[in-house]
Protein backbone atom coordinates (compact mmCIF):
# COMPACT_ATOMS: atom_id res chain seq x y z
CA UNK A 1 0.00 0.00 0.00
CA UNK A 2 1.38 3.34 -1.08
CA UNK A 3 1.51 6.02 1.58
CA UNK A 4 0.25 9.23 -0.05
CA UNK A 5 1.43 11.17 3.00
CA UNK A 6 5.01 10.71 1.80
CA UNK A 7 4.08 12.97 -1.10
CA UNK A 8 2.85 15.84 1.09
CA UNK A 9 6.10 17.15 2.56
CA UNK A 10 6.38 20.47 4.33
CA UNK A 11 6.31 23.23 1.73
CA UNK A 12 9.91 24.08 2.63
CA UNK A 13 12.38 22.81 5.14
CA UNK A 14 11.51 19.13 4.78
CA UNK A 15 14.29 16.79 5.80
CA UNK A 16 12.88 13.87 3.80
CA UNK A 17 15.75 12.00 2.18
CA UNK A 18 18.36 13.47 4.57
CA UNK A 19 20.55 11.91 7.22
CA UNK A 20 20.27 12.97 10.84
CA UNK A 21 23.56 12.40 12.63
CA UNK A 22 23.35 12.40 16.39
CA UNK A 23 25.61 15.08 17.80
CA UNK A 24 28.35 13.88 20.16
CA UNK A 25 26.46 15.25 23.19
CA UNK A 26 23.25 13.32 22.38
CA UNK A 27 21.81 12.36 25.78
CA UNK A 28 19.22 9.79 24.67
CA UNK A 29 21.10 6.45 24.78
CA UNK A 30 18.85 5.03 22.04
CA UNK A 31 20.27 7.56 19.58
CA UNK A 32 23.90 8.09 20.65
CA UNK A 33 26.19 8.03 17.59
CA UNK A 34 23.34 7.09 15.28
CA UNK A 35 22.61 7.90 11.67
CA UNK A 36 18.89 8.14 10.87
CA UNK A 37 17.56 8.25 7.33
CA UNK A 38 14.48 10.50 7.25
CA UNK A 39 11.71 8.85 5.22
CA UNK A 40 8.95 11.32 5.96
CA UNK A 41 8.87 14.87 7.34
CA UNK A 42 5.67 16.88 7.37
CA UNK A 43 3.94 19.40 9.59
CA UNK A 44 2.41 16.57 11.65
CA UNK A 45 5.75 14.92 12.40
CA UNK A 46 8.64 12.92 11.02
CA UNK A 47 9.62 9.28 10.57
CA UNK A 48 13.06 7.79 9.98
CA UNK A 49 15.05 4.57 10.13
CA UNK A 50 18.23 4.32 12.24
CA UNK A 51 20.75 2.77 9.82
CA UNK A 52 23.75 1.98 12.01
CA UNK A 53 22.43 0.08 15.06
CA UNK A 54 22.66 -3.68 14.53
CA UNK A 55 20.39 -5.89 16.60
CA UNK A 56 20.91 -9.44 17.88
CA UNK A 57 18.40 -10.68 15.29
CA UNK A 58 19.64 -12.09 11.97
CA UNK A 59 17.93 -11.96 8.60
CA UNK A 60 17.59 -15.75 8.80
CA UNK A 61 15.57 -15.47 12.02
CA UNK A 62 13.18 -13.01 10.37
CA UNK A 63 12.81 -15.28 7.35
CA UNK A 64 12.19 -18.32 9.59
CA UNK A 65 9.56 -16.44 11.61
CA UNK A 66 7.75 -15.70 8.34
CA UNK A 67 8.18 -19.34 7.14
CA UNK A 68 10.35 -18.21 4.23
CA UNK A 69 13.07 -20.48 2.86
CA UNK A 70 16.34 -18.52 2.88
CA UNK A 71 18.52 -18.90 -0.20
CA UNK A 72 19.70 -15.28 -0.02
CA UNK A 73 23.26 -15.82 1.24
CA UNK A 74 22.49 -12.94 3.64
CA UNK A 75 20.97 -14.95 6.47
CA UNK A 76 23.66 -14.20 9.04
CA UNK A 77 23.56 -10.42 8.50
CA UNK A 78 22.13 -8.54 11.46
CA UNK A 79 18.79 -6.81 11.21
CA UNK A 80 19.07 -3.16 12.23
CA UNK A 81 17.26 -1.59 15.18
CA UNK A 82 15.44 1.02 13.13
CA UNK A 83 14.13 2.88 16.16
CA UNK A 84 12.07 2.54 19.31
CA UNK A 85 8.61 2.70 17.66
CA UNK A 86 6.81 -0.44 16.36
CA UNK A 87 9.82 -2.70 16.85
CA UNK A 88 7.80 -5.71 15.74
CA UNK A 89 7.39 -4.19 12.26
CA UNK A 90 9.97 -4.61 9.52
CA UNK A 91 11.13 -1.84 7.20
CA UNK A 92 13.38 -2.27 4.18
CA UNK A 93 15.42 0.57 2.74
CA UNK A 94 16.56 -0.27 -0.77
CA UNK A 95 17.81 1.15 -4.02
CA UNK A 96 15.25 2.18 -6.60
CA UNK A 97 14.20 -0.11 -9.41
CA UNK A 98 12.09 -2.82 -7.79
CA UNK A 99 8.51 -2.10 -6.72
CA UNK A 100 6.56 -3.95 -4.04
CA UNK A 101 3.08 -3.63 -2.53
CA UNK A 102 4.02 -0.79 -0.16
CA UNK A 103 7.06 0.75 -1.85
CA UNK A 104 7.43 4.50 -1.36
CA UNK A 105 10.13 6.35 -3.26
CA UNK A 106 11.83 8.58 -0.70
CA UNK A 107 14.52 10.00 -3.01
CA UNK A 108 15.59 9.47 -6.62
CA UNK A 109 17.84 6.65 -5.41
CA UNK A 110 16.30 5.25 -2.19
CA UNK A 111 12.95 3.60 -1.52
CA UNK A 112 11.21 2.28 1.60
CA UNK A 113 9.07 -0.87 1.65
CA UNK A 114 7.24 -2.36 4.62
CA UNK A 115 5.29 -5.21 3.00
CA UNK A 116 6.03 -8.94 3.22
CA UNK A 117 6.54 -9.33 -0.53
CA UNK A 118 9.98 -7.67 -0.41
CA UNK A 119 11.06 -10.13 2.31
CA UNK A 120 9.84 -13.01 0.11
CA UNK A 121 11.93 -11.63 -2.76
CA UNK A 122 14.99 -11.17 -0.52
CA UNK A 123 14.74 -14.67 0.99
CA UNK A 124 14.48 -16.15 -2.52
CA UNK A 125 17.64 -14.27 -3.55
CA UNK A 126 15.83 -12.12 -6.15
CA UNK A 127 16.80 -8.78 -4.66
CA UNK A 128 16.92 -5.90 -4.43
CA UNK A 129 20.69 -5.94 -4.03
CA UNK A 130 21.18 -2.63 -2.20
CA UNK A 131 19.15 -3.20 0.93
CA UNK A 132 18.94 -2.66 4.70
CA UNK A 133 16.44 -4.53 6.87
CA UNK A 134 15.33 -2.85 10.10
CA UNK A 135 12.84 -3.49 12.87
CA UNK A 136 11.06 -0.41 14.18
CA UNK A 137 11.47 3.24 13.35
CA UNK A 138 12.18 6.60 14.93
CA UNK A 139 9.24 8.99 15.10
CA UNK A 140 8.75 12.63 16.05
CA UNK A 141 5.50 14.47 16.76
CA UNK A 142 4.58 17.89 15.36
CA UNK A 143 7.45 20.33 15.91
CA UNK A 144 9.50 17.83 17.96
CA UNK A 145 12.26 17.27 15.40
CA UNK A 146 12.50 21.00 14.68
CA UNK A 147 12.93 21.65 18.41
CA UNK A 148 15.64 19.00 18.68
CA UNK A 149 17.45 20.59 15.72
CA UNK A 150 17.26 23.99 17.42
CA UNK A 151 18.75 22.36 20.54
CA UNK A 152 21.67 21.04 18.43
CA UNK A 153 20.82 17.38 19.02
CA UNK A 154 21.23 16.51 15.33
CA UNK A 155 23.36 17.39 12.35
CA UNK A 156 21.56 17.16 9.00
CA UNK A 157 23.40 16.01 5.88
CA UNK A 158 22.36 14.82 2.43
CA UNK A 159 21.77 11.06 2.43
CA UNK A 160 23.98 9.06 0.13
CA UNK A 161 23.21 5.51 -1.08
CA UNK A 162 26.91 4.64 -0.73
CA UNK A 163 26.76 5.35 3.02
CA UNK A 164 23.59 3.26 3.38
CA UNK A 165 24.49 0.29 1.23
CA UNK A 166 28.29 0.14 0.82
CA UNK A 167 29.69 1.46 4.12
CA UNK A 168 30.03 -0.94 7.05
CA UNK A 169 27.37 -0.31 9.69
CA UNK A 170 29.83 0.67 12.42
CA UNK A 171 31.48 3.31 10.18
CA UNK A 172 28.36 5.09 8.88
CA UNK A 173 28.26 7.83 11.56
CA UNK A 174 31.88 8.93 11.10
CA UNK A 175 31.91 8.37 7.32
CA UNK A 176 28.75 10.40 6.65
CA UNK A 177 30.22 13.36 8.55
CA UNK A 178 33.72 13.00 7.09
CA UNK A 179 32.37 13.03 3.51
CA UNK A 180 31.18 16.55 4.22
CA UNK A 181 34.41 17.63 5.92
CA UNK A 182 33.00 17.38 9.45
CA UNK A 183 34.99 15.99 12.39
CA UNK A 184 32.34 14.98 14.92
CA UNK A 185 34.89 14.77 17.72
CA UNK A 186 35.52 18.51 17.38
CA UNK A 187 31.90 19.62 17.57
CA UNK A 188 30.64 21.23 20.77
CA UNK A 189 27.16 20.62 22.12
CA UNK A 190 26.76 24.37 22.69
CA UNK A 191 24.85 26.31 20.09
CA UNK A 192 26.48 29.26 18.40
CA UNK A 193 23.83 31.91 19.05
CA UNK A 194 25.23 35.42 19.17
Amino acid sequence: MHNPNLDSDLTHGSLRGQFLLAMPAMEDPRFQKTVTFICEHRADGAMGIVVNAPSNVSWREVFEQLSLKDVSQRGEEPVLMGGPVSQEQGFVLHGRGMQFASTAEVTDEISLTASKDILESLAAGRGPDDVLLALGYAGWGPGQLEEELTDNAWLTLPAEPEILFATPCEKRWQTAAARHGIDLSGISSQSGHA
